[in-house]
């Protein structure tokens, strides 16, 4: 089973997070010369100033990178009937329901795709459980990656969701909520693998006036409306875009990823105030660039911010007590360097790409040699 603990407790030892800590990189490529991975997912960039599935692309990368041969299968290798990109999947149906009678070509397109680019692979990791569908169609043995949305929806059809999570040899997690949403869901095999995050070689001071950065979708489970309310008359930046941008006549859009850097290093802290997080990056790239958090305490979140350690935890939909957080933060020059110290210093030992990487290629040997397992495969997480 999964490690987990009491918020701001330790968590008890791992076998598996000593033996993924310990593995070197040229051991890993020694383990992993001969294995072939077909990712498949419904979210890929399709050029370097795409933000949709950023994150699965720079895990991509860096399983190369560790010498492991990936393929990828996603929207942009075969035909979509409009229903990927733009606002997503879930966002192109809300707003052209009847573009729900396109998915099952959509399905088909994606399972031909998977099954030509699979011929010769030994492993699958779809992202997303919708794309467990087409990994099944493949016959190889797969894995399939949970994120949050995908598991709102899955408890709207959970028998579903059953069948597909007891096909797969492992149900991978970012995040502990994650983790026992896939158990309640009927997942056998669980494991917890971090999402990794660039960490800078150093951080500049943030910007004098302080002022608090918030990055990300501009839409209701954001909890974006509380953002809105708790911020009146302060001092932020808004990065994003989304169906609630009205709110925020200040946002600046979407930024490409190459450019969130210097954002997040001109700002006193960053406010991550969602009603349900699966995983929270922004809140683990705020840490990395040595920024305090403000986070409601809802799912992923949880994993990351501990408060005040790294951060500062507030109710979901309580705009009063995020305003009086984020005041607190933007008045304490003593606090927030405490907190971003402590909060960069997490972030190193947790959430680095040599740890996410490793954790991934660990759950694939798992998948791959013994036909799953559960556990937690990221060092001190």
């Amino acid at each position: 089973m999964t490690s987990s603990a009491p918020h701001g407790g330790a968590r008890p030892p791992n076998r598996h997070a000593t033996e993924v800590g310990s593995t070197g990189g040229e051991r890993l490529r020694a383990d992993f010369e001969t294995l072939s991975v077909v990712v498949l997912t419904t979210s890929y960039p399709r050029g370097p100033d795409d933000v949709a599935g950023v994150f699965v692309r720079d895990a991509v990368e860096h399983l190369r990178a560790a010498g492991l041969e990936v393929e990828v299968v996603s929207p942009a290798a075969f035909r979509h009937f409009g229903l990927a990109y733009g606002h997503g999947i879930v966002g192109n149906l809300r707003r052209k329901p009847w573009r729900v009678v396109l998915l099952p070509l959509f399905l088909l397109s994606y399972a031909r795709a998977a099954r030509r680019a699979t011929r010769g692979a030994d492993l699958v990791h779809a992202h997303w459980l919708p794309s467990a569908l087409p990994a099944l169609a493949t016959r190889k043995p797969f894995v399939v990656q949970l994120w949050g949305t995908d598991v709102a929806l899955a408890r709207r059809v959970p028998w579903l969701a059953r069948r597909l999570l007891r096909r797969a040899r492992l149900a991978i997690a970012p995040s502990e909520q994650l983790a026992a949403d896939a158990r309640a869901l009927g997942a056998r095999h669980v494991a917890v693998v971090p999402g990794g995050v660039d960490i800078p070689d150093e951080v500049a001071q943030p910007q004098d006036p302080p002022h608090v950065l918030y990055v990300g979708r501009l839409s209701e489970e954001k909890g974006v409306q509380e953002l809105a309310a708790a911020t009146s008359g302060l001092a932020r930046v808004v990065v994003g875009d989304g169906p609630l941008r009205s709110l925020f006549p200040d946002a600046v859009g979407f930024v490409p990823p190459r450019e969130l850097g210097p954002y997040y290093e001109r700002a006193a802290a960053v406010v991550c105030p969602s009603r349900r997080e699966g995983y929270g990056v922004v809140a683990r790239e705020a840490m990395a660039h040595g920024r305090p958090v403000v986070a409601s305490v809802v799912g992923g979140l949880l994993d990351a911010v501990e408060d005040g350690v790294t951060g500062l935890l507030v109710e979901a939909r309580d705009a009063g007590a995020l305003r009086v957080a984020i005041e607190r933060l933007l008045s304490d020059d003593e606090l927030r360097n405490r907190l971003g110290a402590a909060a960069r210093e997490q972030a190193r030992e947790r959430w680095a790409w040599d740890v996410a990487t490793r954790a991934t290629l660990a759950a694939y040997r798992t998948a791959a040699t013994s036909g799953g397992t559960s556990g937690n495969l990221a060092p001190g997480a």
